[in-house]
């Protein structure tokens, strides 16, 4: 109970900061470390990791993000250079096409980091270990959005109250 509390604890000082990097993309350590923390103690908690298993473990799951991150980049880079606006048939087919290479790669990635992460951890906590990375984007995008709803609402209530002086002094 005590580790889900420090979870959770991490977890919500670390998303404000998720939050920025996220919307205006700021590469900031000390955030990405609040977030690889709460990550790691999240994954950690669920797969129930003996210290022998955690020593062998992390190494090659960092390895596996890592490389499934710089994928995801290169598709991300790639729709940026094509533009959402770009009605060249040529280039949209490309971009589907890159894509669907860059899926087949990521799940090539996944067949071998499986076999390499189950000479270290039980076929069980592979399953346990996408679901918790599963729970964890989860979190991550309900507090996002939880943030985006207040920023909202405060936009919201700041132009009512703006509304309201305005007739006020017309009055």
């Amino acid at each position: 109970m005590k580790t889900i509390v420090k979870i959770l604890l991490v977890m919500l000082m670390a998303s404000p900061l998720y939050t920025r990097a996220q919307e205006e993309e700021i590469q900031d350590p000390k955030a990405r470390e609040k977030i690889e923390a709460a990550r790691i103690g999240l994954i950690s908690e669920r797969l129930g990791l003996t210290p022998e298993q955690a020593e062998r473990f992390w190494p090659v799951y960092r390895e596996f993000t890592q490389k499934r991150g710089e994928m995801v980049r290169e598709f991300r880079q790639a729709q940026r250079e094509v533009g959402p606006d770009n009605k060249d048939p040529d280039k949209q087919r490309e971009l589907v096409e890159l894509g669907l290479k860059i899926k087949q790669r990521q799940l090539d990635l996944e067949k071998d980091y499986s076999r390499r992460m189950m000479d270290v951890i039980s076929a069980q906590q592979i399953m346990n270990l996408r679901n918790a990375e599963k729970e964890f984007q989860r979190m991550i995008l309900n507090q996002l959005q939880q943030r985006r709803d207040l920023q909202q609402r405060k936009e919201n209530l700041r132009d009512r109250n703006q509304q309201l002086k305005d007739r006020k002094n017309n009055n």
